[in-house]
Parts: structure tokens; C-alpha cells; sequence
């Protein structure tokens, strides 16, 4: 085994998932830097990687169910190999099963020998016997179905059922188990969306318009970003639909002073000063100096000059201290991260109910610290990348009721044609099943 084999490296950054916490996007980036996988190889790597991590639930219950030993019992690496075998078995067409069962045990005879024949009785087993599965009844417990099936912690789809319904909360679930979508938005100081198109077009990618932003594009073909035509120009910059339209709704315009409180890496902070066409300033703010340089670069790439950048906890009051007060802030609050698990995978095997409580006392001190900055009149919009009513409408409820000269404005009234993404209470939340875009959420809050 070398790291030129797609499997053992997959191996390797799973099992630094499991025992660091680490986040598999820099593990992989940083692997498929060195160019030891070339060709198909570098595409398997990244599949296996994000598919064992995205169906990880699911597949602890296939060993559970064709393995004499639990799970939760089994040496990590065992684990894992025979996580890649199973995902390998039941998840890609084009690999034949013996090729996915001889590839384990042969990992397993480099990883620990001894554990060979154990990988290679489970993996054919569960081949033989695939269709005998003995899944959790649907009617008799929906929420244990769903996040079995669809590989969830069974707290999350719990959450979910409250929030949308089991038959609703299935589709989602459905949908957040899946690749998530490419989309970049594009950088008007240079150029306009139908003139990128066009210059993606003529180079062979295939490309849509996103539906609700309105300088969104999505990449259809599989491509690495940094090979996409206009990238080193700053033509674009990757950026959600959804986090798109949680800065098109706080509406910058040009001239305005406008404090971006939780700034790093720096894609709402840029789409801010396109949005106010690079006239005004843009106050970047965050904990660390070290992310606040990637604004920097961000901002340089798009030829972005009006973006300042200052390190600070917010949750103290002095962020944005001795500035004059600003005429929106925009508060991107560190979540956790629910809405955008189809990414970041690994992220929901990591977190419990109780992180949702320690997240929202975050949120709350964060926002009372930063409103003060706003000006008398001046908008403040509050946004998550989280699924969570108790980190969203729990958060701003809190704060309109400890604050009488702040209100909520209703996002079905400022911008009607948008009103498909807002809630009754005028809230924008967007959901994968519904908007095929991230889950997000935002409220806007003004100052009297």
C-alpha cells in the first residue's frame, strides 16, 4: 500500500476524521495537492470520503447487522475498512463487489492482519445476504427509519419531523445525504453573469443560472474550482445560493459604512462591497487574524478595495469600537452547521442536543454586543447555516424581547418576489429538499 492507492489514503484521512475532529475538505485538499493520484484515482479518493462520511450511520448499521461483533466494539481502523468496503458494495455501481471486498482485506492486511478474514467473512456476507436487510419499521418508528436509512442522528430527524412532518422530513432527509451543488457567484466589478456563462460555455463546462440569486451560476460538470476559467481574474467567488441571498437580503448599497461581524473566509464580506459596487467600507471582523488574512486574499483576487479588516471577539462589546456607528451589520452567527452537512458530513456525527443550547448562549451574546454599532434606523441581519429553531427564530425572539427598540421587519414585504423563501413571520429559510440550496436562515432587525 502507497499513497498512490485511492483506498488506503481514504483509510488514512478517515481515520484522522475519527481520532483528530479533523475536517475532511483540508485533509483531502492538502492530499490531492501532492499529486501522487492522478486520473480516476483522485475522483474515487474523494468519493470514498465523503460517502463513508455521509452514510456513516447507515453503514455502522450494516456491520451491526452482518458483523458478530457491534460497531461500537470493533478497533477504529477495522471500523473504517470495513465502512469503505460496505459503501463500496452498496453505494457504487461501478465497482464489482469482489472488487470492493478483496480491496478491504487487502487494506486490512497492511492496517492489522489478523483482522483480514473477519473483513473479507463480513463483506461477503452482507454481499450474499443484501437483500434480507432487517431495516427498522417505518410506521412503528418513523425517526428510527429515516435516520437509518438515510444515515442521520436520530436526534436531528427528530428535530426535523417537529419542525416539517415525517413525510417532509424524509425528503429532507433524502436530500442532505447527498452531494451537495457547485455554485459560484459572479463577480459584477468584472464582468456580468450572462458574459461568464457564455466564456464557461465556450469552454466546455456546463452551467445554470441559480433561480433565486441573481448573480448565482451553478457548475454542472465535475470540475476543480481553481481550474474554472476567470478564477486566478477574480471573476467569481464560491458562494452558496443560499448564503448569496442572506446578503442580498440585508440590500448593502453603495457608500454605506457596513460591519460584517463573523467574516472569515470571506464570501459575504466580498459580495457585500460588490453589492454596494466597491463604494463605501466593509468593516470584516473575526476572532482569528489568521482566517481574516483570507478575506484579504479574497478581497485582492476580486479587485475588491474597500474591505478593512479587524481580530475580535464578539461576543465582547467592543468589537467595531471607536468605529462610528454602522448603517447595517451583518451577524453570520457561528452555528452549528446543520444546514450545510451535506458539505461538511463529518459535522453531524459530532455534535449533540446539548451543543445546540451552548451554541444559542454564543449566538445571543454575540448579537447584544454587536447591536449597539447599528446606527438609529440602521438594519441588522441575523443568518445561520442551521436547520435549528432553538439557534434561528429562539435566537432573534430573545433579543427583540430584551431589546424594545429593535424590531423585526417582515422579509414578505421588503421583497415579494422572493416570498417562496420566507416564512410567515418573514424569516428566509431555505431548505435542500424544497430550494435545492443550502439550509439557511436569516431574520432582518431594525433599529428605531
Amino acid at each position: 500500500m502507497t499513497r498512490s492507492n485511492p483506498r488506503r489514503t481514504a483509510l488514512d484521512i478517515l481515520l484522522r476524521v475519527e481520532r483528530d475532529r479533523a475536517f475532511a475538505e483540508q485533509l483531502l485538499d492538502r492530499e490531492l495537492s501532492l499529486g501522487t493520484l492522478t486520473g480516476p484515482d483522485r475522483g474515487l479518493l474523494t468519493e470514498l470520503v465523503y460517502g463513508v462520511l455521509r452514510r456513516q450511520g447507515t453503514l455502522d448499521f450494516l456491520v451491526d447487522a452482518f458483523a458478530a461483533s457491534r460497531s461500537g466494539k470493533l478497533e477504529r481502523a477495522i471500523l473504517v475498512i470495513l465502512r469503505l468496503g460496505l459503501y463500496q458494495l452498496f453505494f457504487l455501481d461501478r465497482i464489482p463487489a469482489s472488487a470492493a471486498v478483496n480491496e478491504s482485506v487487502n487494506l486490512a492486511k497492511a492496517v492489522a492482519p489478523r483482522a483480514a478474514g473477519f473483513v473479507n467473512a463480513v463483506l461477503r456476507r452482507a454481499d450474499r445476504e443484501r437483500d434480507s436487510l432487517p431495516w427498522p419499521d417505518r410506521g412503528a418508528d418513523p425517526a428510527a427509519y429515516i435516520a437509518v436509512r438515510h444515515s442521520h442522528p436520530r436526534w436531528l430527524v427528530e428535530q426535523w419531523i417537529e419542525q416539517l412532518g415525517i413525510p417532509e422530513a424524509e425528503e429532507l432527509a433524502v436530500a442532505m445525504a447527498e452531494q451537495a451543488p457547485l455554485t459560484i457567484r459572479v463577480n459584477t466589478l468584472k464582468t456580468t453573469r450572462e458574459a461568464f456563462m457564455e466564456e464557461l460555455a465556450a469552454a466546455g463546462i456546463t452551467v445554470e443560472p441559480t433561480v433565486w440569486a441573481p448573480h448565482g451560476v451553478r457548475i454542472l460538470s465535475r470540475t476543480a474550482v481553481t481550474t474554472l476559467p476567470g478564477f486566478a481574474e477574480g471573476l467569481f467567488a464560491v458562494q452558496d445560493e443560499s448564503s448569496q441571498l442572506a446578503v442580498f437580503f440585508l440590500d448593502p448599497q453603495p457608500g454605506e459604512r457596513i460591519l460584517d461581524v463573523c467574516a472569515a473566509p470571506g464570501g459575504k464580506a466580498t459580495y457585500l462591497a460588490q453589492l454596494m459596487e466597491n463604494r463605501g467600507e466593509v468593516l470584516a471582523c473575526d476572532i482569528s487574524a489568521k482566517k481574516l488574512r483570507l478575506v484579504a486574499e479574497a478581497a485582492a483576487r476580486l479587485g475588491i478595495g474597500i474591505i478593512h479588516t479587524m481580530a475580535g471577539d464578539a461576543t465582547k462589546p467592543g468589537v467595531g469600537a471607536g468605529e462610528p456607528p454602522f448603517d447595517r451589520i451583518l451577524l453570520d452567527a457561528p452555528c452549528s452547521g446543520f444546514g450545510v452537512i451535506r458539505r461538511n458530513p463529518e459535522g453531524k456525527w459530532w455534535k449533540t442536543p446539548d451543543d445546540l443550547a451552548r451554541l444559542a448562549a454564543t449566538q445571543r451574546n454575540i448579537l447584544a454586543a454587536v447591536a449597539p454599532r447599528l446606527r438609529s434606523g440602521g438594519v441588522l441581519l441575523y443568518s445561520t447555516c442551521s436547520t435549528m429553531v432553538a439557534e434561528d427564530e429562539d435566537v432573534v425572539d430573545d433579543f427583540l424581547s430584551r431589546h424594545e427598540d429593535f424590531v423585526l421587519e417582515d422579509l414578505n414585504v421588503i421583497f415579494p418576489d422572493f416570498s417562496g423563501q420566507f416564512t410567515g413571520r418573514g424569516h428566509f429559510r431555505s431548505w435542500p429538499h424544497r430550494h435545492g440550496m443550502d439550509g439557511f436562515f436569516a431574520a432582518r432587525i431594525r433599529k428605531l
